[in-house]
């Protein structure tokens, strides 16, 4: 399980370097459209109200957007440290990617389902110093003394 928490962690940074991606572009409509407001004839007022609450839009929803990647790379990063705390904001994270059709269902059902996995829990224990590393006394099967 430790490889798909890892692979969980990596697709979460994937998914918020797209959504910073199209966030950018959001961003660069809203000013499009700021730059069309601002060319509008002084006599077509409704021009530049219609221009300013387009750009509007595209600036809250570009807001919103750094926002969301910029949490996905966070949290993705923490996962692939293996943080507590992380792990919960993830689980909550791709409740919400679950109704991002087809790529956020995607990362959210595989999400749900490596970190709400029996096995990956211990790997999340704040107890321990961290993930359980295979040392020189074990191998798959356990450690050596137990043959």
């Amino acid at each position: 399980m430790r490889k798909h928490v890892d692979l969980v962690g990596l697709l979460f940074i994937l998914w918020g370097g797209m959504s910073l991606l199209l966030s950018v572009s959001l961003l660069s409509t809203g000013v499009a459209a700021t730059a069309i407001g601002a060319a509008v004839a002084p006599a077509a007022s409704s021009g530049k109200v219609t221009a300013g609450i387009v750009a509007a839009v595209f600036f809250v929803l570009a807001g919103a957007g750094l926002v969301f990647g910029l949490v996905h790379i966070w949290i993705g990063t923490r996962l692939r440290r293996f943080r507590e705390w992380a792990r919960a904001f993830a689980i909550v994270l791709a409740a919400v990617d679950l109704v991002l059709v087809p790529f956020g269902t995607g990362l959210g059902v595989y999400t749900l389902w490596a970190l709400l996995n029996e096995q990956s829990k211990p790997l999340f224990d704040s107890t321990s110093a961290g993930p359980p590393f295979p040392s020189a006394s074990t191998d798959r099967n356990g450690p050596a003394a137990s043959r």
